[in-house]
């Protein structure tokens, strides 16, 4: 019998067995995530802060209907049926004027502090963790633990300066963090764009940066540009494609039912994009390439 490809299993073969995952959750029943209904949830009457800036909050609403949310809120069960916000409330004030139903939260299900800051600190020491994930995780440990940096970087092992670096990273626009994410740009990258004073020009230079596959070093003469006042120009990008890679290109999307991207620089160098929408969407594309293997 021929052995079935990994690709022909399915979505199944790329994540953790469903079962599985859901063992390791009742593990952590005091911290799980969630969507939540934003009309199930209520701000937290002791939140020190009133006053939110509309401009700022109008301008983060837009953000997250073009993103989405990088960054759950927290929220602590009440009952059955309610929830009280914990931390996030920018997020979710913006949501509501997004016309969002359901919002991403970290679901706090026990008062034990000492627990989640242990599940915090063990998730910080992994491996697969991306710049973004650890930064919200020291964000967290910060703002629900009441740890100062100080008491972080003891808690973590790291250096204060290490921490502060991470922590900036939540100051970048929601596209530039997805980008993190996504791996379409390095922690270099990302500490070098948190200088530039202008949202707009780091937009421009993180889009240079993906586009061009910038270093690190070239985005940090651009940001020096920058903020000496010159304005951000689009530097001269890869080799253009020569119509037999934009004719292969034309024909990858045709067959994939998606908009595939295509890049090469120069030297030859390049890769092949197939986004997907959704992962019912993943597993028709998943499908397709299973079918040339066949």
């Amino acid at each position: 019998m021929v052995k079935k490809s990994a690709l022909g299993r399915g979505l199944g073969a790329l994540i953790d067995d469903r079962d599985d995952i859901q063992t390791r959750s009742s593990r952590q029943e005091h911290d799980l995530s969630n969507e939540i209904e934003l009309s199930k949830i209520e701000v937290n009457p002791f939140q020190p802060r009133t006053q939110f800036d509309e401009e700022a909050l109008n301008e983060l609403a837009k953000s997250i209907k073009e993103i989405g949310i990088v960054q759950p809120i927290t929220v602590r069960k009440l009952n059955s049926n309610s929830f009280q916000l914990i931390a996030g409330e920018r997020r979710f004030r913006a949501s509501k004027i997004a016309g969002l139903t359901k919002i991403p939260a970290y679901v706090r299900l026990a008062e034990d502090d000492k627990m989640l800051e242990m599940a915090l600190v063990e998730n910080i020491q992994r491996e697969d963790l991306d710049s973004i994930e650890v930064a919200i995780s020291y964000q967290r440990l910060i703002d629900e633990c009441d740890l100062t940096q100080e008491s972080l970087s003891d808690r973590v092992g790291k250096k204060r300066s290490t921490i502060s670096n991470y922590l900036r990273l939540l100051k970048l626009p929601a596209e530039i963090q997805k980008g993190i994410r996504e791996k379409l740009i390095l922690m270099g990258h990302a500490r070098a764009l948190v200088n530039v004073e202008s949202i707009e020009s780091q937009l421009s230079i993180f889009k240079m940066a993906v586009d061009q596959e910038l270093s690190v070093r070239k985005i940090e003469e651009l940001v020096r540009e920058a903020n000496n006042g010159s304005p951000v120009k689009e530097k001269a990008g890869p080799t253009r494609l020569a119509e037999e890679y934009e004719s292969l290109k034309e024909h990858l999307s045709k067959h994939f039912d998606s908009k595939i991207d295509l890049k090469r620089n120069d030297k030859g160098k390049g890769k092949i994009i197939i986004p997907f929408k959704s992962d019912d969407d993943l597993e028709r594309i998943l499908g397709v390439l299973d079918q040339m293997k066949s």
